[in-house]
């Protein structure tokens, strides 16, 4: 039998073809060449966070940094700057104006944050009862609804409904044979419905986190004490509080900080008055800046108002040491 003659595809070394197949060098290792990763990942992640960080510096840190600059100065935006150190910081605390919308401030987060919870509380316990499913969502929805209102809307409905002369309350309230009631022209009566209007949309955020507290507490303590004797309000304040303090905490403290914060409904429903009974402390900021041309004194204002929530949520956090229990 002759021998079968050698083609030139056969005398080709593995290597030779692993070669071509890869980067075709001749060394034999069959790899290709791979780019270094480090900088153009680098260089991706640069790309994709400069709008947020560029958007932070120019509307988030520059005018901070600008405010607590301007609040050394007296500055009408007509004139040059003026340098008076603590002369702001020194008037806040001889304006009666002032004292009166920090002390209106601080009263209504008391009132306000406390009836927000206790609302809130009450309703999510009230949804996570017994009940179908789809009624469960369904009243998710409709109680978390007001807060993706507009705070200048909602509140511009609530000044028709609560209208003196031809407000529908009023009209309820003649139906069943009492007076009118003087809501929004009196001290009292407007500080009560700033303080309603206020919670009725804002107590759906609240409602949410207590909703999902509520749903991560193991229903076998619940029942496990029940069989033991322990009735319902007995199993809520022993068993629910406790386990639910984590949220309680964090809706108090998301709660106070945007009290303290409260600008819309004053001002749309009465615009700080009748006087000053409804007058807060962004209020003021507002009419200081913007209707004064004093930023230097609504600078001061919005520190001192900073440092007020600061402190605010420094006492919480110290204070839930001893009165939140995690698991």
């Amino acid at each position: 039998m002759t021998a079968q003659p050698l083609t030139s595809a056969r005398l080709i070394a593995p290597d030779t073809v692993r070669d071509a197949r890869g980067r075709g060098d001749g060394t034999g290792t069959g790899t290709r060449p791979r780019k270094p990763r480090g900088s153009s990942s680098k260089g991706i992640v640069a790309v994709f966070l400069a709008p947020t960080v560029i958007g932070l510096a120019i509307f988030t840190f520059v005018p901070i940094l600008a405010s607590i600059v301007l609040a050394f100065f007296r500055w009408d935006v007509l004139t040059a700057p003026v340098f008076v150190g603590f002369d702001n910081f020194a008037d806040l605390f001889l304006d009666p104006t002032v004292r009166v919308a920090f002390l209106n401030t601080i009263a209504f987060v008391v009132v306000a944050v406390v009836l927000q919870l206790g609302v809130a509380l009450g309703l999510a316990v009230l949804v996570q009862s017994a009940m179908p499913d789809w009624m469960r969502a369904f009243f998710r929805s409709v109680l978390f609804f007001p807060l993706i209102l507009s705070a200048a809307s909602a509140s511009l409905m609530m000044s028709y409904l609560f209208n003196q002369d031809f407000g529908l309350v009023n009209q309820v309230l003649g139906a069943v044979g009492i007076a009118k009631v003087g809501w929004l022209t009196t001290g009292l009566g407007a500080q009560v419905v700033t303080i309603l209007v206020y919670v009725w949309q804002n107590f759906g955020f609240s409602f949410l986190l207590f909703v999902g507290g509520l749903s991560s507490i193991p229903k076998e303590l619940s029942e496990a004490s029940a069989i033991d004797g322990a009735g319902g309000w007995k199993r809520f304040r022993l068993i629910t509080l406790p386990l639910l303090s984590p949220t309680t905490l964090v809706a108090s403290v998301m709660a106070i900080i945007s009290a303290l914060q409260i600008f819309d409904q004053p001002y749309v429903l009465t615009r700080g008055g009748p006087g000053d009974s409804t007058r807060t402390a962004v209020m003021v900021i507002y009419e200081s800046a913007f209707q004064q041309l004093q930023f230097g004194r609504a600078s001061a204002i919005g520190i001192v108002l900073t440092l007020l929530i600061v402190l605010a949520t420094a006492v919480q956090f110290r204070m839930s040491r001893r009165f939140v229990f995690y698991g």
